[in-house]
C-alpha cells in the first residue's frame, strides 16, 4: 500500500492584533530571517507593526517591499535573487502578493507565511496560485502555507466588499462538493471522502455561526478557520475539486468575458445559488446567508447582467474540460439558463 503525505500549516494563528505577534510566531518555529512583502499601500498601514514584531523577536528582514506583480517571469526572476540567508517568505496583503510570495517559497523550497489583510477568498491557504503566463491570468501549482497569520482587526480595516466576497467563496463549497460527487457518480473521477468531509465541515460551522454583524469577531474568525479548513480539504484530494465546481467555472468565464469582472467570490456566490437551484439542494439556506449578511443587497448596487452569465454558463465546460461537473451537460446548462429568467432573486439582483 503506498502512503500518502499530506501537508497542514504548522503555524496557525487567528484573532484581535495577531499581526503584533508575527515575529515571536516565526522565531519559535526557529526562522531567524526572512522577506517580507507588503500589497500596495500596505507598507504604511503596517508596516511599523510588523518590523517592531520582528525586531523585538530577533528575526532579520534580509528584505522588505511592496509588491504588485502577479506576472510569472517577474517572480521567477525576484524569487532566484533571494539572499541565500532566506528562510522563509512572508506574504501580507490581499491575493495578488499572497500568490506571488506564495510561489517565491514554492520555486525556492522555503516556507511561506500566509498573512492575509482581507479574507476575500480561500486563497490564503490554498496549494495553487493564480499568475499571469504568457499575457494570461492561470492558476499554478504551489505549495500550502506553513504559516497562516490572520488578525482579525486589520480584516475589519478592509472594505465589506472584500468580506461579501469571502462569504460567496465559501459558501460555494455547498454547491463544489455535491458537483464533485456527481462526477464520481458518473464515473469521471473518484472522491475523497476525507476532502469531503473536511469541506463539508468547513462550510457548515460557518453558515451556523451566531452572529449580530459580519464585523464581530467570532464571525471572522469562523469565516477565515472555515476558508483555510476548505484549502486542507484540496491538499487532501490533491486538486481544487472539493472547493471548485460549476460556481466556479462561471467565475472564471466571467473573468475572461468581462472587461472589469467583479471580486471573485461575489461572482462564485451568485453562480452558487444559481447552481444550488439547478442541484435542487439547500438553495434556501444559501439564500438565507446571502441575505442575512447583507451580500445580495450588496450585489444589487453592481448593476450584474443576466447576459453575461447566460454567456458564462455556455463557456463554462472549455474552463475545465478534463472535469465533468452538472454544467458539463447540456441539460443542465439549459436548466441553469432559464433559471436566470425565472427565478425571483436572480431577477431581482440582475439586470
Amino acid at each position: 500500500m503506498l502512503d500518502k503525505e499530506i501537508s497542514i500549516p504548522s503555524i496557525l494563528k487567528i484573532g484581535k492584533g495577531v499581526l503584533g505577534e508575527i515575529g515571536g510566531l516565526l522565531k519559535s518555529s526557529g526562522i531567524s530571517n526572512v522577506v517580507v512583502y507588503f500589497g500596495n499601500g500596505l507598507i504604511d498601514m503596517f508596516g511599523q507593526t510588523v518590523m517592531k514584531s520582528f525586531e523585538d523577536a530577533g528575526v532579520e528582514v534580509l528584505q522588505y517591499c511592496e509588491l504588485d506583480t502577479v506576472d510569472i517571469d517577474d517572480i521567477i526572476d525576484i524569487a532566484f535573487s533571494l539572499d541565500v540567508k532566506t528562510q522563509a517568505v512572508v506574504g501580507i496583503g490581499g491575493g495578488k502578493v499572497i500568490d506571488a510570495a506564495k510561489y517565491m517559497g514554492y520555486l525556492r523550497k522555503l516556507p511561506f507565511i500566509s498573512v492575509p489583510t482581507s479574507s476575500s477568498s480561500d486563497g490564503f491557504s490554498s496549494a495553487s496560485a493564480s499568475l499571469i503566463v504568457n499575457g494570461r491570468r492561470n492558476s499554478v501549482p504551489a505549495k500550502l502555507a506553513y504559516g497562516i497569520i490572520v488578525d482579525t482587526d486589520v480584516l475589519k480595516s478592509a472594505p465589506a466588499k472584500f468580506l461579501y466576497s469571502g462569504i460567496g467563496d465559501l459558501v460555494s463549497k455547498i454547491t463544489a462538493i455535491y458537483d464533485w460527487v456527481y462526477e464520481d457518480k458518473m464515473g469521471y473521477t473518484t472522491v475523497n471522502d476525507f476532502a469531503v468531509m473536511i469541506a463539508k465541515k468547513a462550510v457548515n460551522s460557518f453558515v451556523r455561526t451566531p452572529y449580530e454583524s459580519i464585523t464581530d469577531d467570532i464571525f471572522l474568525r469562523e469565516l477565515v478557520d472555515s476558508l483555510a479548513m476548505s484549502g486542507i480539504a484540496n491538499e487532501i484530494a490533491g486538486s481544487s475539486a472539493p472547493t471548485s465546481g460549476s460556481e466556479h467555472l462561471i467565475s472564471h468565464a466571467l473573468d475572461k468575458l468581462l472587461e472589469q469582472p467583479q471580486l471573485h467570490g461575489v461572482q462564485v456566490g451568485i453562480a452558487t445559488y444559481l447552481m444550488a437551484k439547478v442541484h435542487d439542494h439547500r438553495y434556501v439556506r444559501i439564500d438565507k446567508v446571502f441575505t442575512d449578511t447583507g451580500f445580495w443587497d450588496y450585489v444589487k448596487t453592481l448593476g450584474m447582467k443576466k447576459a453575461d452569465f447566460e454567456a458564462a454558463i455556455d463557456m463554462a465546460p472549455s474552463i475545465k474540460p478534463h472535469r465533468h461537473v452538472y454544467l458539463h451537460e447540456e441539460k443542465y446548462r439549459k436548466m441553469a439558463k432559464e433559471l436566470l429568467y425565472t427565478d425571483s432573486r436572480l431577477n431581482e439582483i440582475l439586470i
